[in-house]
């Protein structure tokens, strides 16, 4: 089977892709690599700058791709938005590709129209990134303008349209699929995101005594966003009680190969304070066996069939519910081996590449049959 993966958010599409080929598929993944996280790709399609002169040479160069790309037997589309292209664009390449290959799959992995509309209906999710409880997060800086432009912008008409067309969506976390059920649960399907275990190198086993180092990565302009902001003062205020028992690593938009590294050298990771579920970031430190503080809701057991294993020390967004949950870590220290332990059967389970990419290829199977 021939197929092409479009864009890449999290190094999804690329260790899918990289699963798929074990299993004697031919993948091609066209992306940005996701922008300064420069995850790998098959064919490059950065777009250098805004501004005029770069903007009309991407649209050249997308145009002559876009029409090489034929003959595929699935598309797989990272997000409706797919192209670093206003969104008023993006319906004539998606045309092209659906005039010329076979089946078309949109993922619902991120931020776009269901998502946002879900979080900001206060009653979807008990809290999200876009409401905690009954009160909405709209007025946040980046939340005004995902609120702008996907509830009822530009990008809103282009998701729609391309999710009524596509042939099937595949959601990847739980928050996606309660999203979309609503609205495509004849043609959704929820599958976990893929972890490569074979490209995983493991965390130093923590030893009884030692400081423990918490590893917190902050992206510029979305610390509030994902709740990173509440998250490090917790931490700095357990670090202010506890000095010598509690390291900090605290990274800030590096590319992903240093990121890899810093987080090698710690035992604990905070990460997505108003998610239920854990993330391609989290997930990865659960590979190399980082005990992530998160998301951790009943709703992510349930939604992969996980009756046994609780990895995940779940948190609220509410920086005293982060604080005490870090403090108990730290005077229960003897946890951190046991849930390090769960962290890796966790990803075993659920979300080893292969394993996930054999069910991407039933579902492939099923839509082209």
């Amino acid at each position: 089977m021939r197929i092409l993966l479009m864009g890449d958010y999290s190094n999804v599409h690329w260790t899918l892709a990289e699963g798929l080929r074990r299993l004697g598929q031919e993948v091609t993944v066209v992306s940005d690599g996701d922008g300064w996280k420069n995850y790998r790709r098959d064919i490059d399609l950065r777009r250098k700058s805004l501004g005029t002169w770069d903007t009309l040479k991407y649209l050249f160069k997308t145009t002559r791709l876009i029409s090489r790309l034929r003959g595929y037997d699935v598309v797989q589309l990272i997000n409706p938005i797919f192209l670093d292209l206003r969104a008023g664009r993006i319906p004539h390449f998606y045309k092209r590709l659906r005039q010329h290959n076979g089946k078309m799959v949109m993922g619902a992995f991120g931020m776009d129209h269901y998502w946002v509309k879900a979080g900001m209906d206060c009653q979807t999710f008990r809290y999200s990134d876009f409401n905690i409880g009954e009160k909405r997060r709209d007025q946040e800086p980046q939340n005004i303008s995902f609120v702008r432009d996907w509830l009822n912008g530009e990008k809103t008409a282009v998701n729609q349209q391309i999710a009524a067309d596509a042939d099937w969506i595949v959601s990847g976390l739980y928050e996606y699929d309660r999203s979309y059920r609503p609205y495509f649960a004849d043609k959704l399907t929820f599958i976990p995101f893929p972890i490569d275990m074979s490209s995983v190198t493991s965390v130093e086993p923590y030893r009884q005594g030692q400081p423990i180092r918490f590893f917190i990565g902050i992206q510029k302009g979305r610390s509030a966003y994902k709740g990173t902001d509440v998250m490090l003062r917790a931490l700095e205020r357990v670090k202010a009680k506890y000095p010598s028992q509690v390291e900090m690593v605290k990274v800030e938009s590096v590319p992903f190969d240093e990121y890899q590294q810093l987080m090698n050298s710690s035992h604990v990771m905070l990460d997505q304070l108003y998610s239920y579920t854990p993330s391609m970031n989290s997930l990865l430190a659960m590979a190399k066996g980082l005990v992530v503080v998160g998301g951790g809701e009943p709703e992510n057991y349930e939604i992969i069939g996980e009756t046994e294993l609780r990895p995940i020390i779940n948190v609220v967004p509410d920086e005293d519910d982060v604080y005490h949950k870090l403090e108990d870590l730290i005077l229960h220290p003897e946890r951190i081996p046991v849930l390090s332990a769960q962290s890796v059967e966790y990803i075993r389970r659920h979300h080893d590449h292969v394993k996930v990419a054999q069910q991407y290829l039933q579902l492939y199977h099923q839509i082209t049959l």
